[in-house]
């Protein structure tokens, strides 16, 4: 047996959702879930990116990961006329790939696709039993043509959906088949074709802004949490924007005044309940503050640390207590935050952050505003590992 390349073709001309296939998606681009699903598939040897877009490859190249390999598509070969199989033999025949080498297509619009999945369906294909392996879902739907009649199903005795064994759909997740047989027949499944069934949910690709929406929220819910799980020991946050709502509030006196939200008090408690240490960096320096922390008990507080100087002070905490940055998260709201919220394994910021704030790469954009729980609501989402 030769080597198992994947192939990922992202062409930069989308029309639908221009630049699609690095657009954020579950906070990172979309390409990057299956090259990451890939790069932690043992038997695949190369994922390889076919784009004619320079930033595209740009955004992969800082993916970092070992295996994958730039190659820059044709022009013909990238504009809305153009097929799959053309960019396939164009490389495969750039690179005079081995005949025997295992050729997996791989689609960036299908991002529910798991480690499991692509080493599941290499086992069968290496059953010997099929020349080529496609991925399809099961369809409960009942179909008619359109001349009235029913093509999978009697509407005289309609079946319980427990009885109905339901039909196969090609859900276009991946491919598998050897090089010699794409060359032969010009196309990506041939000869004996196998099946390999993915669950329900995989069914949808992204092609429209509907799409997106909608594969968003069955990728928090099945496999976001599962694909990257970091362990977070250290929770910190920022006041000003974030534990509270930005305001500045003054007494008859002159005394300054913050309101704070109770639910974001409990949040402090449930992170100590799960062993995860806690502390408040921000720029400013009030008693205020610190005796919000203290009746918070949280561990560390380090006040009138202006932009760098959060990130120094972090870095402080976690060279004493044997942390690595990636297993700190943190919220911020502004512009001191940029550095810091740039460099946590977890970040997040409330929904009316300022801008660069927002565009932050892989930053969490949560659903609340500063003051209004925003603490609590990154906390209880990162207590589910529900966010990256």
């Amino acid at each position: 047996m030769g080597k198992i390349i994947s192939f990922i073709p992202v062409r930069g001309g989308s029309k639908s959702i221009p630049l699609k296939n690095i657009k954020l998606f579950c906070g990172k681009p979309l390409v990057y879930w299956n090259i990451l699903a890939l790069q932690n598939t043992k038997l695949v040897d190369e994922i390889i990116i076919a784009t004619d877009s320079d930033e595209i490859e740009k955004t992969v190249i800082d993916f970092s990961f070992d295996k994958v390999k730039i190659y820059r598509r044709l022009h013909e070969n990238a504009g809305d006329d153009a097929t799959t199989e053309s960019v396939m033999l164009e490389y495969i025949n750039k690179y005079n790939l081995a005949k025997e080498d295992i050729f997996i297509l791989v689609q960036a619009t299908s991002p529910l696709t798991e480690s499991k999945q692509f080493a599941e369906a290499l086992e069968l294909y290496f059953k010997g039993n099929y020349d080529s392996i496609l991925t399809c879902v099961r369809s409960f739907r009942f179909f008619w043509n359109e001349d009235g009649t029913p093509k999978n199903y009697d509407y005289r005795k309609r079946p319980r959906r427990q009885n109905f064994k339901g039909e196969l759909m090609e859900n276009g997740a991946f491919y598998i088949n050897t090089v010699a047989n794409i060359i032969q027949n010009e196309n990506r499944i041939s000869g004996r074709i196998g099946i390999y069934e993915m669950p329900e949910y995989t069914a949808i690709e992204i092609d429209e802004a509907d799409d997106w929406i909608i594969l968003e929220n069955l990728m928090n819910k099945y496999n976001r949490s599962k694909i990257l799980n970091k362990k977070i020991k250290l929770f910190l946050t920022d006041v000003d924007g974030v534990m509270t709502d930005g305001g500045m509030y003054y007494s008859e006196s002159g005394d300054e005044m913050k309101k704070f939200n109770t639910r974001d008090g409990m949040a402090f408690q449930l992170l100590h309940d799960a062993g995860i240490k806690t502390g408040i960096i921000t720029s400013e320096s009030t008693k205020i503050v610190e005796n919000r922390a203290k009746k918070l008990k949280v561990d560390f507080l380090h006040q009138g640390k202006r932009n760098g100087g959060k990130l120094a002070a972090v870095k402080e905490i976690c060279e004493n207590e044997g942390y690595k940055l990636d297993e700190v998260a943190y919220i911020g709201d502004d512009i001191n935050c940029f550095e810091l919220l740039s460099n946590v394994g977890k970040a997040a910021c409330p929904v009316n952050s300022q801008l660069k704030i927002k565009n932050i790469y892989g930053i969490n954009i949560l659903k609340l505003k500063g003051g209004e729980g925003v603490v609590r609501e990154f906390c209880d989402l990162l207590l589910d590992n529900y966010l990256i």
